[in-house]
């Protein structure tokens, strides 16, 4: 089984945070996805959430600012991989967000994410999310 952990921020206004990938990865190049990636061998779900996020966008949250939404499978060809939701509410704007990884990362309007070229997982996870209790609960 392969895990991966996805960390989806949202900020005051309800926009999302979503990272413009380059062309180098394996895994949706050129594609707009969310901040996350590997869960290491021996490393726990969480703790790769709060890893994954500080390595590619700089910011560093504090245990317990991050929730696990839901895991699914967005990779039909793949059963035995796993993505672990994460979600969270901050007050921070794209100059706070540093991009180690990919093109750029900023957050984006709802309307406008559903609109862009998405990677696989955030094809199948930010609809769900967008009109889930979950993400409604963050924009209060």
């Amino acid at each position: 089984m392969t895990h991966f952990a996805s960390v989806v921020l949202v900020d005051a206004r309800g926009w999302v945070l979503l990272q413009e990938r380059d062309e180098h990865p394996v895994i949706d190049p050129d594609k707009w996805s969310f901040a996350g990636g590997h869960v290491e061998e021996g490393e726990d779900v969480e703790t790769a959430a709060y890893r994954e996020l500080e390595e590619e966008t700089g910011i560093k949250l504090a245990q317990g600012d991050l929730q696990l939404w839901e895991t699914f499978r967005p990779w039909p060809g793949e059963p035995e991989h796993r993505v672990h939701v994460w979600l969270g509410r901050v007050d921070l704007t794209d100059d706070d967000v540093e991009c180690h990884e990919g093109r750029q990362i900023v957050f984006v309007e709802p309307a406008t994410a559903l609109r862009l070229d998405l990677g696989a997982t955030a094809t199948q996870v930010l609809p769900l999310l967008l009109g889930s209790d979950a993400y409604h609960g963050l924009r209060s």
